[in-house]
């Protein structure tokens, strides 16, 4: 009786096993075909992966020298605005100063000649507004205090 209770334990167990060993066979089947299906399609992906990232690597090796020609540019720009401004710079003022000169020369030579007694007043600009130099309001008559102009 030991024996046949054995043999039956026996019997079950080998079939269990066996229902096992086939339900992991035909997970290991479906494995490998799914396995092989994303290698299928993962290799063009990669493919066309690695190209994007070249084409990528190439547009930004030319952003590169198009940025360095920029910089380039932008200092030699740079490097002439300052040779401009120290060649002609000095020279144009000198020519402004000496213009200037000139006419305010000719205009009290032009101002002075029909009354030579006539002087400028002297005036002070104070934040804006200009005010008459104490010297005129006591030749006008005018008190310092209490008076406006």
């Amino acid at each position: 009786m030991a024996g046949i209770l054995v043999a039956v334990f026996w019997a079950i167990l080998v079939s269990f096993l066996a229902v096992v060993l086939v339900r992991l066979a035909q997970t290991l089947r479906a494995t490998t075909a799914l396995v092989a299906d994303v290698t299928e399609q993962a290799v063009p992906l990669l493919a066309d992966a690695s190209a994007t990232l070249r084409s990528a690597q190439t547009q930004l090796d030319k952003v590169d020298a198009i940025a360095s020609d920029v910089q380039e540019v932008t200092s030699n720009a740079s490097a002439l605005s300052t040779t401009v401004a120290s060649t002609f710079g000095g020279p144009l003022v000198k020519v402004a100063a000496f213009g200037y000169g000139v006419r305010q020369a000719i205009g009290r030579r032009t101002a002075a000649e029909p009354e030579p007694a006539r002087r400028t007043s002297r005036r002070t600009v104070i934040v804006g507004r200009t005010v008459p130099s104490a010297r005129d309001r006591k030749r006008n008559g005018r008190s310092s205090r209490g008076q406006k102009d």
